[in-house]
């Protein structure tokens, strides 16, 4: 089984700011949910734990585990460039990401897609067909896209509609 995590709330968060690669570590709120999905996932003994090497992932990596997460750039979030950190009811966006036309350095959707899918095929290739619980640790996209790489692309590319909310998961079993 595969649970796909969303770190805890951060002053980001909170402040309803883009929250990209120059993120911040969880707040008191953060690290109560990281707590409480330790609380929810006691009995499971996790064989893998992987997170974006992003700080507030892998605090919730460890938090919820008691585990040193293994770091993977491939999961990191997407890079928002210029977006990052500017107030989310401001941004300019193209659909759901912020509009490249007017903020430098932001990341190509497809390569983003591109690497998330490849760290998934490759723990598909060495785990999948063994039994085993794998934790995963990223962010809204990052999870999003774990479950496209499940699901399936959306018709209409909106690979967010599988993230899991801040602080909870979601399961996933390859195959």
């Amino acid at each position: 089984m595969i649970y796909v995590i969303r770190h805890g709330q951060t002053d980001l968060n909170k402040e309803r700011k883009m929250q990209g690669r120059k993120g911040l570590p969880l707040n008191e709120h953060g690290i109560e949910q990281a707590k409480a999905l330790r609380d929810r996932l006691h009995n499971i003994k996790f064989d893998f734990v992987f997170s974006s090497p992003q700080l507030r992932a892998m605090q919730t990596a460890e938090i919820v585990t008691g585990l040193n997460a293994v770091k993977d750039d491939r999961l990191d979030v997407f890079d928002l460039g210029e977006a990052d950190r500017l107030n989310v009811n401001e941004v300019k966006m193209a659909g759901p990401l912020p509009d490249p036309s007017v903020y430098k350095g932001i990341e190509n959707p497809d390569a983003f897609v591109k690497r998330v899918f490849n760290f998934m095929n490759e723990l598909e290739n060495q785990h999948g067909i063994r039994e085993l619980n794998i934790l995963i640790v990223g962010h809204r996209c990052t999870t999003g896209c774990i479950g496209a790489y499940v699901e399936g692309i959306p018709t209409d590319r909106n690979i967010l509609k599988f993230s899991s909310d801040t602080g909870d998961y979601k399961t996933y079993e390859f195959g």
